[in-house]
């Protein structure tokens, strides 16, 4: 399902150039759910937006469901991550003038898909909001607006989630209700996950833990308690907010 191969990426800064991912090789396959941990500044999330067609790699090639989106032009990425992959933000990144229905359906519609609401509804309906669709933003806990952020992410039925700190901004049994539904929808979907954490218990309920630091893939086989990305003393579904990667 992923493929990442020699993943470089380096940007420019005032104080010269700054090298973020060195040199990353990566493989998931179809249907695992994998959970990507690290300090701070490890480039976590750099990598999740390589992954999704959001930053060009400087170096190497990415390939999701056997398509290589490296060799892509910016049109043809954005149909394939329109079709192929769900992303999930901590900030949940709805639109606040649509209701919870029409943030949901707006991807769909982009889509061409006549029946981009009745999906919608469905989708709000999987994670138990039908009684919110004429809701906005605004009007809607934090839980609740990651819920819709999740049934938008989910409602073209992609191959691939990616979800960076989804319970960053809720509260710890928030949190855990909103995981124990992205991991219902991924096995009901039969979804590739690859979820960005600090938490010891989201990153244990995942079949593998990747870890990074200082830009590279650490070692794949040490105690996640031991490690400095996750937070051992947190089980709940409430990670610590991420320094901007």
């Amino acid at each position: 399902m992923i493929e990442l191969s020699n993943i470089h990426l380096r940007l420019p800064s005032l104080a010269g150039e700054v090298h973020i991912l060195r040199g990353i090789d990566l493989s998931l396959a179809a249907g695992e759910a994998a959970a990507l941990v690290g300090p701070s500044g490890s480039g976590k999330s750099t990598l999740m937006m390589v992954l999704a067609g959001l930053e060009r790699p400087s170096a190497g090639t990415v390939a999701v469901a056997g398509q290589e989106l490296t060799a892509m032009d910016e049109d043809a990425l954005a149909l394939f991550r329109r079709d192929n992959i769900g992303i999930v933000f901590q900030n949940f990144h709805l639109v606040p003038t649509m209701t919870a229905l029409e943030n949901v359906a707006m991807p769909l519609e982009f889509a061409g898909r006549a029946d981009a609401f009745d999906l919608a509804e469905s989708g709000l309906d999987q994670v138990g909001l039908s009684h919110r669709l004429t809701h906005y933003p605004a009007q809607l806990s934090g839980g609740e607006q990651q819920r819709v952020a999740l049934a938008r992410a989910c409602a073209a039925r992609p191959r691939l989630i990616l979800a960076d700190e989804p319970t960053g901004n809720l509260d710890g049994d928030t949190g855990g209700a909103v995981m124990d539904l992205l991991f219902r929808l991924r096995d009901e979907l039969d979804l590739t996950l690859l979820l960005i954490t600090h938490e010891t218990g989201l990153a244990g309920r995942c079949g593998r833990i990747v870890r990074m630091a200082d830009g590279r893939i650490a070692d794949p086989g040490a105690d996640p308690g031991a490690d400095p990305g996750i937070d051992p003393g947190i089980d709940r579904g409430l990670a610590p907010a991420e320094a901007a990667e």
